[in-house]
């Protein structure tokens, strides 16, 4: 397991910035925080019933982070959505479904996440012994020219009938498409309810106008609102990307264009420079933390993955976020080495020392 001298380390010049930061925009009081008793009294008291309340509790009572409240979920997905080859070719094994599953059994993670048709390949093997969470819908890279757009590849029940605890879903806000895709989505998630699965919503943004002097994909202000629309229609947990810049509606809304709705105390009060408060704006935006935030472990870039992936944890953790989904960082590189990078991610939830902020 990680020391808190270890995960120190692997921050480097960041250490201090993320590890002794106190947070004074949003007091963590203000927070529901993730527990060994969240799905009792958070998810508990909300309009789900019984079976979905026992998804959740197979979803946070399993791996290495069982009963804290917290995930750790191996997402497996690029297959479809970055394409088999650029997302295989690095590690050719995972071009079979069984290793995919492998990996989040060594792991020690919560639940895996990938395809219909990689879960439903190993199904009766594997349904039992860890947690399946089916992504619903996906985009496609083979249309010319590339388009984005999101759209559903098999039914809730298909999700049911394979033994899945939770159903996942992308909508791409702010695309030509999101009206669609919002409405398609709230009504699989109401469905996937009614049979008793958890829900989680990939909640990513996508307009080529978002991408101006710098990229407002990872604004904290459009990706909190995303967010919001998200846990509206009763996702129960909410994965996003980690915020890197701030000030997304103020850039949008220059010259004669105008842009949404915005108060400059979401700037000036409700978030900082600091990663910590920028992540906490998109845990207020999912009902103060009722529903978990997990953010996106991001793409593999090589030898600094474990640094990545650690500082990405201590964010999250931080902010009150309840987990991370970590996937081309652990399937990227030989299982060994994958596992040991998901376990470590874990450790830092698993760590006393790293608080939240």
């Amino acid at each position: 397991m990680l020391s808190f001298e270890r995960i120190s380390e692997l921050l480097g010049k960041d250490s201090e910035l993320l590890l002794q930061h106190s947070c004074k925009t949003i007091h963590k009081s203000s927070l529901h925080m993730p527990g060994p008793e969240t799905v009792n009294d958070i998810y508990g008291y909300s309009s789900r019933n019984p079976q979905v309340l026992r998804s959740l509790g197979q979803l946070f009572g399993n791996g290495r982070l069982a009963n804290t409240g917290y995930m750790s979920i191996l997402p497996v997905d690029q297959g479809v959505e970055h394409s088999a080859g650029a997302s295989f070719a690095k590690n050719p094994a995972y071009f079979d479904p069984e290793n995919i599953v492998k990996l989040g059994l060594e792991g020690g993670c919560n639940a895996v996440a990938s395809t219909f048709g990689v879960l439903a390949a190993v199904s009766r093997k594997y349904a039992h012994k860890i947690p399946f969470i089916v992504k619903i819908n996906h985009n496609q890279l083979l249309t010319y020219p590339n388009r984005f757009d999101e759209v559903l590849y098999g039914t809730v029940e298909e999700a049911w009938n394979l033994g899945a605890v939770a159903v996942g879903a992308t909508i791409y806000f702010g695309s030509d498409n999101s009206d669609r895709q919002l409405v398609e989505i709230a009504q699989a998630f109401e469905h996937a309810h009614e049979l008793g699965m958890a829900t989680i919503l990939w909640c990513y943004l996508r307009n080529d106008a978002f991408k101006k002097d710098v990229d407002y994909h990872l604004a904290a202000d459009l990706t909190g609102q995303a967010n919001h629309l998200g846990v509206t229609i009763q996702a129960d947990i909410i994965k996003q990307k980690l915020p890197e810049v701030n000030g997304g509606y103020r850039a949008l809304n220059t010259g004669n264009s105008t842009y949404g709705k915005l108060d400059e105390r979401i700037y000036t009060e409700l978030t900082s420079d600091n990663p910590i408060d920028l992540c906490r704006y998109q845990v207020a935006n999912c009902y103060m933390g009722r529903m978990g935030l997990i953010n996106s472990g991001g793409a593999s870039a090589g030898e600094g993955d474990l640094a990545d992936a650690v500082r990405s944890a201590v964010i999250n953790k931080r902010a009150g976020g309840a987990g991370l989904i970590s996937g081309r960082k652990a399937f990227q590189r030989p299982m060994e080495e994958g596992v040991a990078l998901l376990q470590a991610i874990q450790d830092v939830y698993l760590s006393n020392e790293v608080t939240i902020a």
